[in-house]
C-alpha cells in the first residue's frame, strides 16, 4: 500500500487529526487535509488522491456538491469518495450516496474498522 494519498476534506482539526493519526497506521499512507469544499478540489485538481473522505457539513459548499462537482469532472470521477459524517438524519445516507459516495460512514465510528475499510480501498487502487 506504499505511496497511496488520501484527501480528507473536514472543517473540524481535531476530527482531521484522529482520522490522519488512525490512517497513518497504514504503511505508506499520507493524508492531507482541506478545511472547505473549495479548498478540497483546488487540493483534489492539483494533486489527485487515490480516495477522498468527505465530511458532509461543510461551510460553504456542502459535502454533497462537492462530490457531485467531483463526478462531473473526468478526470476525478472514478476516485472513490466516502461520506463521514455526524449528520445521521433520515435520508442523508441516501443524498450521500445519490451523490456519488461510495460509502457513508456515522461518526463516530469505530476506528480499527474504518481503518480496513479505507485499506481495502486503497488496496484496490492498485
Amino acid at each position: 500500500m506504499a505511496g497511496r494519498l488520501v484527501v480528507y476534506v473536514e472543517d473540524d482539526e481535531h476530527n482531521f487529526l484522529l482520522v490522519k493519526r488512525t490512517l497513518e497506521m497504514l504503511e505508506g499512507v499520507e493524508v492531507l487535509h482541506a478545511a472547505s469544499a473549495i479548498e478540497g478540489l483546488d487540493l483534489i485538481r492539483s494533486r489527485p488522491p487515490d480516495l477522498i473522505l468527505m465530511d458532509i457539513q461543510l461551510p460553504g459548499m456542502d459535502g454533497f456538491e462537492m462530490t457531485r462537482e467531483l463526478k462531473r469532472d473526468e478526470s476525478l470521477k472514478d476516485i472513490p469518495v466516502l461520506a463521514l459524517t455526524a449528520n445521521v438524519m433520515k435520508g442523508v445516507k441516501e443524498r450521500a450516496l445519490d451523490a456519488g459516495c461510495a460509502e457513508f460512514v456515522p461518526k463516530p465510528f469505530n476506528l480499527r474498522e474504518f481503518r480496513q475499510l479505507v485499506a481495502g480501498y486503497l488496496e484496490k487502487c492498485g
